[in-house]
């Protein structure tokens, strides 16, 4: 199998690249990401547990148009993880700065899945940063953690994951990390035939090689889950716990940027229906069905996606 270093190697004319940034805990971390194209910046955010990797059959295609820019989140891919703790909403705050130092004019983004509801929190405080959004899958209405497989890792002591993750026990788990992954890639792809035992060794390499990876994971689906959690809570007479997928929930209307959601007709996840209600609540938004496509449409259908950005930010 191909070192991973490879892929970014391929895919970027400078490889892959480390900006520094201040984290939402006011911590040095290194943010991985790879550049390639020019014209206006095009940012690719991936989602919950995964890495830039899942955008690799786009990035060519979009490069015709833009300057791509293909961004691991703190603690995924190939991005330092911090001790903890971590700060409840990190993602938006550090979104904001890696922008902020990558451009001097406006952004288009491409967000998928925890990607694009961060993206959603950036456009509502920072509308100077972003002059077109897409959305993909994106989870502004959770009723749970989409997958058993999360729900049983919050199940499960962060002080547990991270003595796992930190002695590299999980290493010699890799057949089973594996395994695991394969199971998740079902649930999120239209046809279970299609993937490959390639991908499946990408996809899984960081947590296998990159300490905190796993870390940052277990972390942000605790914080999610309790976001989730207090979301469903019935109201109460006692004054409402902060929580910010609520927050970005009753903003949706301040954001005025051009925007496009698509949403997988196949998505297992999170339906169709949460499209067309997000859809609903923006002033300035309309919605595309990717037909046969399961929730990780930039690998599951990566034709349609790139068609869908070029056509929507003018290219044709």
């Amino acid at each position: 199998m191909a070192q991973v270093a490879d892929w970014w190697q391929a895919t970027f004319p400078k490889g892959r690249q480390t900006l520094n940034i201040l984290d939402a805990g006011n911590r040095k971390v290194a943010i991985a990401y790879g550049e390639i194209g020019s014209g206006q910046p095009l940012f690719l955010l991936h989602g919950i547990g995964s890495w830039s990797y899942n955008w690799r059959s786009c990035v060519a295609r979009l490069a015709r148009s833009f300057r791509v820019i293909c961004v691991d989140a703190k603690g995924y891919g190939f991005s330092e993880t911090p001790p903890p703790p971590e700060t409840m909403g990190h993602q938006q705050i550090e979104l904001v700065r890696i922008i902020q130092a990558l451009s001097q004019q406006p952004v288009a983004i491409a967000a998928e899945s925890l990607g694009a509801l961060t993206a959603l929190a950036v456009a509502q405080t920072h509308p100077e940063l972003i002059d077109r959004l897409v959305v993909i899958n994106v989870p502004i209405f959770p009723k749970k953690l989409p997958s058993e497989g999360m729900r049983s890792i919050v199940r499960l002591p962060l002080s547990l994951i991270r003595w796992v993750d930190q002695s590299r026990l999980i290493r010699l788990f890799a057949p089973l990390v594996r395994y695991g992954a394969h199971r998740v890639r079902q649930e999120v792809v239209a046809d279970a035939a299609a993937i490959t035992a390639e991908e499946i060794y990408w996809l899984t390499y960081p947590y296998l090689n990159v300490p905190g990876t796993l870390t940052q994971f277990a972390t942000d689906l605790h914080l999610a889950a309790g976001e989730i959690d207090r979301l469903q809570a019935p109201p109460s007479s006692h004054a409402p716990q902060p929580n910010l997928i609520a927050h970005i929930q009753q903003n949706l209307d301040r954001i005025t940027c051009p925007t496009l959601i698509l949403w997988s007709e196949c998505d297992r996840w999170f339906p169709v229906e949460d499209g067309v209600a997000l859809q609903a609540r923006l002033p300035n938004a309309r919605l595309q069905i990717i037909p046969g496509c399961g929730h990780v449409a930039s690998s599951g259908d990566p034709k349609a996606v790139s068609a869908a950005i070029l056509e929507f930010c003018g290219f044709v």
